[in-house]
This record gives C-alpha cells, sequence and structure tokens, in this order.
C-alpha cells in the first residue's frame, strides 16, 4: 500500500460507512460482490488496508457481522484461458440464495473497485459474450430483488497497482499508485478539513439542481456534439435523481462516490438518432472504444466500434430490452474528475466527468411510484427492464443539451458541457 493513500484510510473509512452508507447499528455488512459475479466487483486483495479500517469501524458502530469477499480477476483470467471452452454455462450457483438470504436481512453492501481494464481485452468476445449470458441468467431472480434497492449499498474505489499502471503506463507500478492515489484523494475531498461535511453539501446543491430539472418535466432531451445528435424521450412521471437513494424503508444513502451526476429514466420506446462515445469503456468482461450506435424507436438499429463490436452486438441480444436506454445522465465538464484531464478507464470516475447514457435496465427511483411498480407496471410506463445497466461517456466541453417541454418549446440547459439555467 502506499504511504499516501495510507494516511487518509481512516478518514476514507469513516467517509464511506457515514456520508456514503449512511450505516445503521445492528445491519450486517458485505464488503464485495459474491461469487460467480462479474470480476470487477471483487474487493480487490491489494484492498486489505482500506478493508480492515472498514471493517473495524463497522464494529464500532455497532454491525453483528461483517463479511468480506475477496477476489482474484487473475483467476477469471485463467479461466478464460484455459478452461474447456463449453464450459462457461456454468458459475457458482450458491451466492443466489445468499443474495435473496442477505436481501432478506437487509444486509448492507460495499463493492471496492479497481479492478483492471485491459484484464480481458486479449480474450475471444465470444466468451466474454457467452460468460456475460450465464450470469445474466443465472442472476436474473436475484436481480428482481436487487432493482428494488431494498438495502443500503455504495460503490468506491481503491488505487490497484494493475489499474493505475493501465492509467499512467509511463509510470513505475509505484509511482502510477502514488498518482491515482492524488487523485482520489482530490475526488473523495479527503484533504478537506472535514470531508463529511463537504460531502453533504455537495449532495445538497446537486439535489437542488436535479429538482430543478423535474420541475421542468420535460418531455424530451436532445443532445448534440460531435458524432452525436439524439432525442431521448423521458418518461411522462420521471424525476431527475443523484447517486443519493432512499432504501425500501426510506433510508438514504449515496451509492456511488465520488458522484458529480444528476441522472432520470428514458422512455425506452422514444430514443432517436445517433450518439457516440467520447471515452473507453468496459461492459462487463469487455472493453469498448469508438462506439458509435444508431437508435429508432428507442431501439438500437446500428452498431459500430473501434475495439469491441462484436462484444456490444452479443451484449444487446442478452435479452429483449438491453438493446434500449435505461438512464441518461448530465455531468458539467468543469467536474473535478474531468478537470483532472485524464481517462480514468474506470466507469465510476469515467461517468461523473462526463455526460453519459446507460443500456439496460432504467433506475426506478426515477420514475414517481417505480419502487413500487411490478416489472409490468414499470414497463408500462415506459421503464425500461433488462438484466444489464451498462453507462458509458458521452459528453465533452462541446455537448449541448435542450430540454424540450410538453409544448415543444426549447430550453438550453448545457453549453459547450456546462449549465446554461439558473437555479
Amino acid at each position: 500500500m502506499t504511504s499516501l493513500f495510507a494516511n487518509y484510510l481512516e478518514e476514507y473509512a469513516s467517509l464511506i460507512l457515514k456520508s456514503g452508507l449512511g450505516y445503521q447499528a445492528g445491519r450486517r455488512i458485505r464488503i464485495g460482490a459474491l461469487p460467480g459475479r462479474s470480476a470487477r466487483f471483487f474487493t480487490p486483495l491489494e484492498a486489505a488496508p482500506l478493508v480492515r479500517e472498514l471493517v473495524k469501524q463497522a464494529y464500532q458502530m455497532g454491525a453483528p457481522l461483517v463479511e468480506v469477499y475477496w477476489g482474484d480477476p487473475e483467476l477469471d483470467l485463467i479461466r478464460y484461458q484455459y478452461a474447456p471452452r463449453d464450459s462457461f454455462g456454468e458459475v457458482p450457483t450458491w451466492s443466489v440464495e445468499e443474495l435473496t438470504r442477505a436481501t432478506d436481512r437487509k444486509d448492507a453492501r460495499i463493492y471496492i473497485g479497481g479492478s483492471d481494464p485491459y484484464q480481458f481485452q486479449e480474450i475471444d468476445s465470444s466468451l466474454l459474450s457467452e460468460m456475460q449470458k450465464t450470469r445474466s441468467v443465472t442472476f436474473r431472480e436475484a436481480n428482481e430483488y436487487l432493482v428494488r434497492n431494498p438495502t443500503p449499498w455504495i460503490i468506491v474505489l481503491y488505487p490497484t497497482a494493475a489499474w493505475s499502471q493501465a492509467v499512467f503506463p509511463d509510470l513505475s507500478p509505484e509511482d502510477a499508485v502514488e498518482k491515482m492515489s492524488e487523485y482520489l484523494i482530490q475526488f473523495y475531498r479527503l484533504n478537506k478539513g472535514n470531508p463529511t461535511a463537504y460531502w453533504k453539501e455537495h449532495f445538497i446543491a446537486l439535489e437542488k439542481r436535479a429538482k430543478g430539472l423535474s420541475d421542468f418535466a420535460f418531455k424530451t432531451i436532445h443532445l448534440k456534439g460531435p458524432g452525436t445528435d439524439l432525442k431521448v424521450g423521458l418518461a411522462q412521471d420521471h424525476l431527475w435523481k443523484t447517486a443519493v437513494l432512499k432504501d425500501r424503508e426510506g433510508h438514504e444513502n449515496a451509492v456511488n462516490m465520488p458522484s458529480e451526476e444528476v441522472f432520470t429514466l428514458p422512455d425506452r420506446m422514444r430514443v432517436d438518432g445517433i450518439v457516440s462515445s467520447t471515452k473507453p469503456f468496459t461492459m462487463g468482461d469487455g472493453f469498448v472504444d469508438g462506439l458509435t450506435l444508431e437508435l429508432e424507436d428507442g431501439k438500437v438499429t446500428n452498431v459500430k466500434a473501434d475495439t469491441g463490436e462484436e462484444f456490444v452486438k452479443k451484449t444487446l441480444e442478452i435479452d429483449e430490452n438491453s438493446c434500449r436506454l435505461g438512464e441518461l445522465a448530465l455531468v458539467p465538464h468543469s467536474s473535478p474528475i474531468s478537470q483532472a484531464g485524464e481517462i480514468f478507464h474506470n466507469t465510476l470516475l469515467d461517468e461523473n466527468a462526463s455526460c453519459h447514457i446507460a443500456l439496460g435496465r432504467g433506475i426506478r427511483d426515477c420514475l414517481r411510484g417505480g419502487g413500487d411498480m411490478t416489472t409490468e407496471e414499470f414497463l408500462a410506463a415506459g421503464g425500461n427492464h433488462s438484466s444489464v445497466h451498462y453507462d458509458f461517456m458521452i459528453g465533452s466541453a462541446e455537448m449541448d443539451v435542450d430540454g424540450i417541454d410538453q409544448d415543444g418549446n426549447t430550453h438550453p440547459l448545457m453549453r459547450k458541457g456546462e449549465w446554461a439555467f439558473e437555479l
């Protein structure tokens, strides 16, 4: 572990548990994804110092049990390389029942990211696609619980060597980790006198922006930029949200940190035009760059990509609605992550540096009453239901965004990547 990041472990763990998870005494906590899920959500072995601090503070706050599921993506790589080619229809299934039990117990969840974005870049895309489909089918029932946001959860980051050197390939592993540590300390505001107080005020400001957008009740959002001319119809009772969401018991917590976004729910049947990615990204175990999609009546009709094109096409066939949008998020180009001037090859960071959209599952909190709807009711209201949810970045300093109201009037929301309306 770096000496730099070690100096902030106590503050970081406290921020995750208090400002992020909003931890309440008496809840069990699980750190890391259960076996069978994507390796990108496993707890990195290098994150042990942070995990130990989280466990210590959690018990001090009244947690009855903290379980940690470690992961090593290298084992997944070995499987892709050497396992029988007809064996990728299998993943551990005991964790499906455990996910259901954990949800019923109201266990809180912490995911620590930091995987190598290039880990599986040389693997045959057909194997990656088959594994993705297997996970989707295996965990479909469990995901039906999770999409309703039943318990508090959060995704955070740790500066692993593989990830850091993927971002800073010209540096030594040690120097790359130090550089990534500097950025994470900045992005989490750990060097502020009181990071907890900072994030409280930051989320209040984001919520004010989200409420202002919700009050407009736009019919359509029009995004224009290099390679993008996209009209995204919004569900009639849509709401704009921040990363602070409510679970089924009304408990609020931040599900992503750091966070600079406000987001909402597209009408899955009313998206038309062309959209291009502005940063490389991962979809499950696949790596994608230079993606361009054409959509008509909400459905992707054409796919082109410099890297990962076949994988994207297979992803769009995972289920009936993986080819439609589930999220639209706006982020100003002036966000601290964007101003760093780096591509971090990590969706949590890169999506908070750029406007983005997501293929697949819609966020039920972004529909008035969505958390209480059946899947059929959610679909009938315009939402999208899918076993996948993959964000990719489309924003830049050249992005213009307009809101079109119910009367057809156009309102400028962003110009050249920055907010263009006052609250």
